[in-house]
């Protein structure tokens, strides 16, 4: 057999043991509690894991090596530095609130707080963000494919995306979260080999450090200007605080057996996120030493592996990046397919929600086509994932947090803020593109929110913050 040959059977070999997992874990998927949540029964192991899984992805393995590859430690600060904190302030700050009220989806307290409209808007634009992030990740299979096996990008988006559809659509959370630890697992387990080889053979740690050029583990801004800081706390904000309230994060700390397992799952995981997705920063680092004239650099960890591991042992790294994709992908789907059902779809056919299980598994499908849509047409990784959070940064953070500690927070004053958030970036974007143009977005809907929210109490009394979800 050729090396492809190797690698593709392996490949398949793991492809269907991700469908049989899938297909098993259907067995504990009996109501739409189960489906979406797990039946709020996740472990601390698992719970841990997948949301660890949940952003350990084609971004991660990918697109985050290859923006290491041009520009260090300071081209990463969003994923996983950024990412990584977000975690944790929703493990300290966030989970406690939203499992008490025992929702299925996040904007159930903003249709509670801020309105019904309010709530479809907030909806229609997280579906469309974990869409984008859907398409990136399969974006992301496709380059595996492409960069190991030979296939068409095109081929490897639609291979990537028919399997993650299959196991998400049969199995719900329970096969997401199963899926997702030993999914972790396999990623640990190939990245740790694959860069144990590369610093082997650059003679040690200490020499491989030595070869790095010093402007490769810059983390703060060089230059002590305004600018250069507000682009820095930019980087650290769109991934982890545009979703604080992202449902594929928050979904499993709603799934998890009880407040102390969602706390502690969030604060182990977002250390566990940290250390994990550095590994695929060193490599990006390493192969910006090893291989300086890359013509793509989302290629670098591919072809690291391709170059220093045994075909079979490549199958098996293969399986890893795979394993990275797929777990960011089905996270993701479940998300958006929770949110359709429950927050858009009722809208337009009352009936829907009285099917839930049934719509939300159908659903899946729907959205799995058109991520594969939005991947094909945008064949780009990390650019994609940044350019998608940019706008929830700048409109939906303040009032998201508003909804949960600040009672005066009114519909006025989160459409303010969610206006004001929108237009400031938007001007940003136009006028000022060095700017960042999301987090001075931030700071409007901030400062609209708390303004126009105190001056309406009277005309627009807020809503009681209290709500809990009747099952």
């Amino acid at each position: 057999m050729t090396n492809e040959q190797i690698i593709l059977a392996g490949v398949v070999v793991y492809l269907v043991m991700m469908v049989m997992i899938g297909l098993w874990a259907a067995r504990r998927s009996r109501t739409a509690q189960d489906f979406i949540v797990a039946g709020r029964s996740l472990p601390l192991w698992l719970c841990t894991a997948t949301i660890i899984a949940t952003w350990i992805g084609g971004s991660s393995m990918l697109g985050v090596s290859g923006q290491a590859y041009i520009g260090g430690l300071h081209a990463v600060v969003a994923d996983p530095f950024g990412a990584a904190l977000g975690i944790v302030l929703v493990g300290l700050f966030v989970i406690r609130i939203v499992r008490r009220m025992r929702l299925y989806t996040v904007y159930e307290i903003v249709e509670h707080r801020f309105g019904s409209a309010a709530a479809l808007l907030w909806s229609i634009y997280g579906a469309a963000v974990n869409i984008g992030w859907i398409g990136a990740t399969m974006v992301a299979f496709g380059f595996v494919f492409k960069t190991l096996v030979g296939l068409p990008l095109e081929i490897g988006i639609v291979m990537g995306g028919v399997i993650v559809v299959a196991y998400a659509f049969v199995g719900g959370m329970w096969a997401v979260a199963i899926t997702d630890f030993v999914q972790l697992m396999i990623i640990v387990i190939g990245a740790v080999v694959l860069f144990a080889l590369v610093v082997s053979d650059m003679g040690g740690v200490q020499a491989a450090w030595s070869a790095v050029p010093a402007d490769k583990v810059h983390f703060l801004p060089v230059s002590n200007t305004a600018e250069d800081w507000l682009n820095f706390v930019r980087a650290l904000f769109i991934i982890g605080i545009a979703n604080l309230g992202g449902q594929a994060l928050l979904q499993r700390g709603l799934a998890a057996k009880s407040e102390s397992v969602a706390v502690n799952s969030y604060l182990l995981a977002g250390v566990g996120y940290l250390a994990v997705g550095l590994i695929p920063v060193a490599l990006g680092i390493l192969g910006s030493v090893l291989m300086p004239e890359l013509a793509d650099r989302q290629s670098v960890v591919p072809l690291l592996a391709e170059h220093y591991l045994h075909p079979v042992v490549m199958a098996v790294f293969v399986g890893a990046l795979l394993a990275a994709i797929m777990s960011s992908a089905d996270s993701a789907l479940l998300a958006t397919s929770s949110i359709v059902s429950v927050n858009i779809l009722p809208r337009i056919w009352p009936s829907a929600s009285t099917q839930l299980l049934q719509v939300t598994r159908y659903t899946i499908i729907v959205v799995g086509v058109l991520a594969m849509i939005v991947a094909l047409m945008a064949q780009t990784i990390f650019e994609l994932i940044l350019m998608i959070n940019a706008p929830g940064l700048a409109a939906t953070v303040v009032p998201f947090v508003a909804a949960l500690y600040w009672r005066k927070a009114n519909r006025w004053g989160a459409w303010a803020a969610m206006l004001s958030g929108l237009g400031v970036w938007a001007l940003a974007a136009a006028f000022a593109p060095d700017l960042p143009g999301d987090l001075l977005g931030m700071a409007a809907s901030f400062v609209a929110l708390v303004v126009v929210s105190v001056l309406s109490q009277r005309v627009d009394p807020p809503a009681a913050q209290e709500f809990v979800r009747a099952d």
